[in-house]
């Protein structure tokens, strides 16, 4: 599998760390070790202290948040690399720098070294490399060769274990934390919660979203064993005046416990949960980074975006692709997504197979007039026809209380993710309808790369 062979683009690259075992496509327990991370990064001549850095983890909005860190970093001026996962339609989504990616040069220069750091390793150890481990030091590599003068970067997931967590960070950041991943983090909040706590550090500040009852007694308790500053959210930072339209939202922040007001911040992704995200990243900066303008907030709040959430590919039909794949992420969704497109439009869902398809089909189904299932994508093990018997058990329960129009066919299953999208557009236009693609950041992608190359 490896070669001395120079790496002609980048793209050979990815393809190389593509070979290695990719939990994202499914867990084990050799997913969870920082031992090899730890001897590549010593190798490579420790590249994760480059610069110093902020940790980000949690359940839901983590990527919104690093990258909303790293946007007002980059617009105050400070180089500023990101490190955020899963991509949507580019792998360089993964490691960039501030709002856009790293030249071309710096991801093969970097990348040559990745293939000789893994050789050397290879020679010396008996041990797997994974594609995160690989892909983590990559970004590190990254970093160090463009000088940047800040990191920002999301955990992969948990925390504890996870290969980010060689991070000596100037503040950790961790966002709401719901059940996830049970059979690997644990099987209730608090045995997550004791997960993501393992990226808090000695003496270094804390920044907590809202938590739930039993999330917040494990950050406490653990904040106040490393003495480490506890920010939390709701303590520090009031919001007013939310307004969403189907450009982004509106919002004014006030952080009470320094007493400065940003009124009229703008946020270009529509969804109040964006202004939630918003409120933390910005009181991770002002503490890490007190000496920020107020302009650089305004700046790189307004400048930022991220596929795939609630992100609108066309306007004729209104198509919206988002990543949502928890009920709870769903419900966020459909309410951002009836409140700006009314009923009764299109849904085209696809998810992965351990997601709870009967909860999500419970919440989708009485909002649309017709769902397709499709197969999100190929990357991840999915089980379509799972998921069509799951919305097909809801749609026998709750169809025959719905006011929506029956004209159509309101449940079909098409495997073909191409075919699935061409219907969808299809009867769309013909109907002058709205529509919805979610379930999984994979069918997000794939749809993205299909609209919006």
């Amino acid at each position: 599998m490896l070669t001395s062979t120079p790496f002609e683009n980048v793209d050979e690259v990815y393809a190389w760390l593509s070979q290695f075992f990719n939990a994202e496509k499914g867990l084990n327990k050799r997913s969870f070790c920082l031992d090899n991370i730890k001897i590549l990064a010593k190798m490579a001549d420790h590249p994760e202290q480059c610069a110093p850095s902020i940790h980000v983890a949690g359940s839901k909005g983590k990527g919104s948040v690093t990258g909303m860190i790293a946007s007002i970093l980059d617009a105050s001026g400070i180089k500023t690399a990101r490190y955020t996962s899963p991509h949507v339609s580019n792998f360089r989504e993964r490691l960039s720098l501030g709002n856009t990616f790293f030249s071309e040069k710096c991801y093969g220069e970097t990348g040559k070294k990745l293939m000789e750091l893994v050789e050397a390793f290879s020679r010396i150890h008996k041990k797997e490399l994974s594609f995160f481990e690989l892909f983590t030091l990559w970004f590190f590599l990254c970093a160090r060769h463009e000088s940047c003068g800040v990191m920002v970067v999301e955990t992969g997931m948990g925390g504890r274990l996870d290969a980010t967590n060689i991070l000596d960070p100037l503040a950790s950041v961790i966002t709401l934390i719901e059940l996830e991943h049970t059979e690997y983090l644990g099987t209730n909040i608090a045995a997550i919660s004791s997960e993501k706590a393992g990226i808090i550090k000695a003496s270094k500040p804390l920044i907590l979203a809202e938590q739930p009852g039993e999330a917040l007694d494990v950050f406490r308790e653990q904040a106040n064993h490393n003495k480490s500053p506890l920010f939390y959210l709701p303590d520090h930072v009031e919001l007013q005046h939310i307004r969403v339209d189907r450009n982004g939202i509106y919002f004014t922040l006030i952080l009470k416990s320094i007493g400065i007001d940003f009124p009229d911040l703008f946020v270009p992704m529509p969804g109040e949960i964006q202004a939630k995200n918003a409120a933390l990243a910005v009181l991770a900066v002002k503490t890490v980074f007190p000496g920020i303008q107020n302009e650089s907030i305004y700046q790189g709040l307004a400048r930022f975006t991220l596929p795939a959430r609630f992100e609108r590919l066309t306007d004729k039909p209104p198509l919206v692709i988002d990543g949502a794949h928890t009920p709870e992420s769903i419900t966020l969704c459909l309410k951002t997504f009836t409140t700006l497109y009314g009923g009764g439009g299109v849904l085209l869902f696809g998810c992965a197979a351990e997601k709870d398809s009967r909860s999500m089909a419970e919440l989708c189904f009485p909002h649309f007039s017709q769902i397709i299932i499709t197969t999100p994508g190929t990357f991840k093990k999915s089980n379509p026809e799972e998921i069509y018997a799951a919305f097909t058990s809801v749609m026998k329960k709750q169809d025959r209380h719905s006011s929506i129009d029956k004209t159509f066919k309101k449940l079909m299953f098409i495997p073909d993710t191409n075919e699935a999208i061409d219907y969808a557009l299809e009867a769309a236009i013909e109907r002058e309808l709205p529509v919805l693609c979610t379930g999984s950041f994979y069918l997000a992608g794939e749809i993205r790369n299909r609209l919006k190359p």
